[in-house]
């Protein structure tokens, strides 16, 4: 059996099921795990060893008597700082909700529970998930960002403090951390999973995702988190996505690479890596084609903006208009933009949106799934900022599923991602393709983490 902190989710659950080791010692395992790294790292806004000691002592005692587990049973989960966890601190990253404890969990941290899983503790955003850089480091090196705005929840997978957590993203915040740190990072079609109870950025393009170590474990976290909720308006009234099997073979495979913007400004090294993939897709089998749609994307760059910063004001309007000072510089800069959008600027951009999504749609329609750069950058960028938004944003205004996978290490030893995408509600179709890309690509570099000082207990 692998060490505690290299189990990934769904070996964790088995497991716990099979009584190799039971949730509280599992949980046990990672928090000593966090202790140790966590000076390092910074990655916990809040962490409750009780709260979470709680849990694991409960599945525990559901498994002794002879109660179903759930799929996720005993595994420690670290969910993202704008998640409402009852009875435990949510404060949306900003010293205007530092008392602020939620009554009950949103939907997605509710099913996490039905399923068993151990939320560990809330994990460091950027504030209210915006642009300003947190203090967090990456666990690759300190000097480089941990992306934003899921910031702990990326570092805290890749760092195996925790096999999964919880993010969202509104342009790029769960594809780009997970290329920067070297994890799974699964951004599912717009509303498949519920955002009752998560703080917004921007509804019309908010998107709550994953972070895993593997395709597998990203596959089971939607199973549990997807489905309707009539509690969301804007979630899709559609049934659980299904655990996404393996693609057997690669005959038949059709895959496109999309060179249009993503290759075309991309880092040489970033745009070889994407390149590289392909050629090892074809050598498997795959017929792999170049995409070179004309999609407009830097109008829809900016469009996609206008319509982050009305929806930001729309959110803020009262609570900005109190405590203005309060806010950083990102924050403030977004609402303030928003506040001055006249309304005719704001249903342009909606409209380019929608007509970039066909114009993308029609492109990617002969494809089983469409291959190019995660980031712009090859291997996280200095930590003035949380990187480059716009080489994950297209795939999120048009409200596409995505996967970022690890790929390779740059010449600096910084690890490089590849994004996979289809078409909307093809999640599981999606998951197969990236399951077997994944396997094909065999990365398995893990962070070089400092374990010299351990604590005391």
């Amino acid at each position: 059996m692998p060490g505690e902190h290299d189990m990934t989710a769904s070996g964790a659950a088995a497991a716990v099921r099979s009584g190799e080791v039971s949730a509280e010692e599992l949980l046990a395992a990672l928090l000593d795990r966090s202790a140790l790294l966590e000076p390092q790292l910074g990655l916990w806004a809040t962490l409750d060893g009780d709260y979470a000691m709680a849990q694991a002592r409960e599945r525990d005692g559901q498994i002794a008597a002879g109660r179903p587990p759930g799929p996720l049973c005993g595994v420690p989960v670290g969910v993202k700082d704008i998640y409402d966890t009852a009875g435990l601190l949510t404060a949306h990253g900003s010293p205007l909700f530092a008392g602020n404890v939620p009554a009950r969990d949103a939907a997605s941290v509710e099913r996490l529970k039905r399923a068993g899983a151990v939320i560990m503790g809330k994990t460091v955003t950027t504030e209210f998930a915006c642009g300003d850089p947190p203090a967090t480091r990456n666990p690759w090196r300190a000097d480089r960002t941990p992306g934003g705005s899921s910031t702990g929840s990326a570092v805290g997978t890749a760092a195996r403090v925790f096999p999964l957590a919880l993010g969202s993203q509104t342009a790029g915040s769960v594809l780009r951390p997970a290329a920067y740190n070297a994890v799974v990072g699964l951004k599912p079609t717009m509303g498949r999973i519920s955002r009752r109870g998560v703080m917004p950025v921007s509804w019309s393009v908010d998107t709550l995702g994953t972070f895993t170590r593997t395709v597998a474990d990203a596959a089971l976290a939607l199973s549990v988190l997807s489905g309707n909720d009539p509690e969301d308006p804007f979630c899709l009234n559609s049934p659980p996505t299904a655990i996404s099997p393996r693609v057997p073979s690669a005959g038949g495979l059709r895959l496109g690479l999309l060179r249009t913007f993503f290759l075309e400004r991309s880092d040489p090294d970033a745009s070889r890596c994407a390149e590289r993939v392909a050629e090892m897709l074809e050598a498997e089998g795959a017929r792999v084609e170049e995409l070179t749609p004309d999609l407009g994307i830097d109008a829809l760059q900016a469009a996609h903006r206008t319509v982050m910063n009305v929806g930001a004001a729309a959110v803020h309007e009262r609570l900005f208009a109190q405590h203005p000072d309060a806010y950083s510089p990102d924050v403030r800069r977004t609402v303030e933009i928003g506040l001055l959008t006249p309304s005719v600027t704001y249903m342009q951009a909606e409209r380019l949106r929608r007509s970039f999504r066909r114009k993308l749609l029609a492109a990617i329609a002969p494809y089983d799934a469409v291959l190019t750069t995660t980031t712009r950058e090859a291997g996280a960028p200095g930590t003035a900022t949380t990187g480059d938004p716009r080489w994950q944003a297209p795939m999120t205004t048009a409200g596409l599923p995505a996967v970022s996978l690890p790929a390779e290490l740059s010449t600096d030893g910084m690890p490089m991602g590849v994004q996979v995408i289809a078409g909307p509600m093809c999640d599981e179709r999606l998951l197969a393709i990236a399951g077997w890309i994944e396997s094909v690509i065999g990365f398995d570099h893990s962070p070089p983490l400092d374990l010299a000082h351990r604590p005391s207990r």
